[in-house]
């Protein structure tokens, strides 16, 4: 599934927003939409929605799947020191590209970085970065494998992994169901990903989804367990009456490489 030969094989593409992401030969996509913008598509699909949610809490543990060139991360500290906010963050983001973050350091960031261009150079250098307010953890590896090791509640998940299509194991029914395993009560999860597959393993796992329209950019997702009146909310007991085919993925299906999507 995942093709180490490939791995260093990235190209630098320009987004629509005027900001720079890669785009990985071993997943045959790019690390964010091009059309969206990486640090639109971050700040206004992961960020200002999950910050809003949760902006009654002043400790925040955020779980940043997968952290790739950083851009959900980076944008969560560019926003909250830019909005002068006090709450503290702990920042957990399971990577096993270890060379593409040893290169952050020496990626063409937009100029809204600039102020956080130490962390940055820390997080390339140590994969670990700490102050008063932001404590940033890279865990190194598999992403399956480090999650249910994971000790403190998560209250805030960017789920921003490649498509389902391409890394189907980090959005199946087991997937999700760590995920739920180390959340708080509260939880909000957000993703780009809208497909029925996607929306069954969430359900399946006690998550109320609810869609979610950021300006300017694709509709997304927001789950979370406990109802949200903000947002319109996706009744999924109409959904497969309506659809009584469409599945989750499962990692045993993922594993044999015969996933079958129910779109």
């Amino acid at each position: 599934m995942y093709n180490k030969n490939l791995r260093l094989q990235k190209e630098v593409v320009l987004c629509e927003d005027g900001t720079n992401t890669l785009y990985s030969k071993e997943f045959d996509e790019p690390y964010h939409s091009t059309k969206d913008g990486a640090l639109h598509e971050s700040l206004e699909k992961h960020v200002k929605p999950a910050l809003a949610l949760t902006q009654h809490k002043t400790k925040l543990t955020v779980l940043d799947i997968c952290f790739g060139l950083g851009y959900n991360t980076f944008a969560t500290l560019y926003y909250v020191k830019k909005h002068n906010i006090k709450t503290r963050i702990h920042i957990l983001s399971p990577e096993f590209d270890e060379a593409l973050i040893r290169s952050l350091n020496n990626f063409a960031y937009p100029p809204e970085f600039d102020s956080i261009k130490r962390i940055i150079k820390a997080i390339s250098k140590d994969l670990y970065y700490e102050d008063e307010q932001f404590k940033i953890e890279i865990l190194l590896g598999d992403a399956r494998k480090n999650i249910p090791k994971i000790e403190k509640k998560i209250d805030i998940v960017y789920q921003d992994a490649f498509s389902p299509k391409t890394n189907p194991l980090l959005w199946t029914r087991e997937y999700f169901k760590d995920i739920r395993g180390c959340g708080t009560e509260d939880m909000v999860l957000t993703t780009y990903a809208n497909a029925a597959p996607t929306r069954m393993a969430l359900d399946e796992n006690g998550f109320k989804l609810f869609k979610y329209y950021p300006p300017n950019a694709r509709p997304s997702i927001i789950a979370s367990p406990k109802m949200l009146e903000e947002f319109e909310y996706i009744d999924m007991e109409l959904k497969k009456e309506r659809n009584p085919k469409a599945k989750s993925l499962r990692d045993e299906e993922c594993l044999k490489r015969t996933i079958t999507y129910s779109l």
